[in-house]
């Protein structure tokens, strides 16, 4: 995820990411995996319109029938998912009990 994803940002960063996660999503299907991974540690700035990527990138996930793992993620985007309700959503590994 780049530096910088808000409002201004989302769309074109959304076209970016998805027909690169569309790919990685074939490539981890076809060597067996389960888990489509995307790095949030270069995010420093961020706003709602983050989440509205985040969920299109766990939609694309579920549609190849893997889970994403969002990691490195901003302590701050973890809070604003949980003002929304969505951390399930994203980080749904860390929420449901094993």
């Amino acid at each position: 995820m780049p530096a910088q994803l808000g409002f201004a940002e989302a769309a074109s960063a959304w076209a970016q990411l998805e027909p690169a996660l569309r790919a990685e999503a074939l490539q981890v299907r076809s060597g067996a995996g389960r888990e489509l991974r995307l790095s949030a540690a270069q995010l420093k700035s961020f706003d709602s319109a983050t989440l509205s990527v985040l969920l299109g990138c766990a939609r694309l996930a579920t549609e190849h029938g893997l889970r994403l793992v969002v990691s490195n993620a901003p302590e701050q985007l973890r809070a604003l998912a949980g003002v929304y309700g969505l951390t399930d959503l994203i980080w749904p590994s860390e929420t449901t009990p094993a």
